[in-house]
């Protein structure tokens, strides 16, 4: 993947996780006790042997800028190469524009040497080396190649459905309101030769388009030679509460969690050192992702416990997401809850959400 830059694309829509971006785009969510949404894609790439990665951010890029830094984390600090960022463009079009973003940097793509672009958000939780799909790419003498997966099971939200050949040539391409179980549903990750991606975006946006799938690619499918790519792991686009929440207690099945956090291709993130986590005489886990520098005193189940967390003594925590530095003080029950960053829920509190609808406690809250 060497002739390959990677563009990983952050202005997303996060209307549909309100309560956990509203101070931070969706790319940084927190997840699974010590990662962001972001290092998936950012991980694949590199580890795919991509060395060129371009980050489209978004309108508020601090919390990107504060967890990737100078891309160290990644191997992305190179002299010729490595971790581009390219701001938002500033003007007010650009909010509901994606394809101003990609025009807007249409030379950055000019002066790459690279033959192929791997556009791709940073919302999508799997693990994946991409060489196999650039000898797909390449064998099959394709213009466009769409990652998808099977859908494991009927989903409502907005989707990406393909219908494909036996071959694997797209015949048909649909933006729809849920996907049902079995159908195609794109990954939103795209392998284009790079001068092909920049006529698109060219011609997409000089005749006033908004959305490089809908007026680039859609329009001018007749035109390009598009295929679709089956990826066969455990794969799960965050774009709901419910998607976020089903994500993060699928990882505590062991089998889920070895797809996506394997030995071969590690994910990386922002390094930091903590102090091991210290389990009091009276603390009970079952089934629980911890992660380093917490203080478990209370019960833990089927939860996933981010950094520097404190479980007081007659606390249960079950079926939950708490994020880094929350305080669950004693004699509280969580259950079915998503807390964010700095929570302190003081004693004697119940809060219990629904499997399809988590109680979610919002960044610095104290309840």
């Amino acid at each position: 993947m060497k002739h390959t830059i990677g563009l990983i694309k952050l202005q997303e829509s996060n209307h549909l996780i309100p309560n956990i971006t509203r101070h931070r785009p969706l790319a940084t969510i927190p997840f699974a006790g010590r990662y962001r949404l972001i290092d998936f894609i950012l991980s694949n790439m590199v580890n795919s042997g991509i060395e060129d990665v371009g980050i489209l951010l978004p309108e508020q890029p601090a919390s990107v800028l504060d967890h990737i830094r100078s891309g160290k984390d990644w191997d992305l600090v190179r002299r010729h190469s490595g971790l581009f960022y390219l701001p938002f463009p500033n003007t007010e079009t650009a909010k509901r524009n994606e394809l101003e973003a990609f025009y807007h940097y249409l030379a950055f793509l000019e002066r790459s040497t690279k033959d192929y672009v791997l556009l791709a958000n940073g919302h999508t939780v799997f693990n994946m080396d991409f060489n196999p799909v650039l000898r797909f790419h390449q064998n099959t003498d394709a213009d466009i190649t769409m990652l998808y997966c099977n859908a494991p099971k009927d989903m409502k939200a907005s989707y990406t459905i393909l219908k494909t050949a036996a071959d694997g040539l797209v015949n048909d391409i649909a933006i729809c309101p849920s996907a049902k179980v079995g159908e195609k549903t794109g990954m939103g990750i795209y392998l284009i030769s790079r001068h092909i991606f920049i006529d698109i975006v060219r011609y997409a946006y000089e005749h006033g388009g908004f959305s490089l799938l809908l007026d680039g690619i859609m329009q001018l499918q007749d035109k390009y030679r598009i295929l679709g790519y089956p990826y066969n792991g455990y794969v799960s686009i965050i774009n709901s509460t419910q998607s976020y929440y089903q994500t993060s207690m699928d990882l505590l099945n062991a089998n889920n969690w070895r797809d996506v956090f394997n030995g071969e291709h590690p994910i990386y993130t922002r390094t930091k050192d903590d102090l091991p986590t210290h389990y009091n005489q009276a603390a009970k886990t079952h089934n629980c992702l911890i992660s380093s520098g917490c203080q478990i005193e209370g019960e833990v189940e089927n939860s996933i416990l981010f950094r520097n967390v404190l479980v007081r003594k007659g606390a249960k925590i079950k079926n939950s997401i708490i994020m880094q530095k929350c305080t669950i003080d004693a004699d509280t029950i969580l259950e079915n809850v998503i807390c964010d960053k700095n929570v302190l829920v003081k004693s004697g509190n119940r809060l219990k959400g629904a499997p399809n609808y988590p109680f979610i406690v919002e960044k610095d809250t104290v309840i």
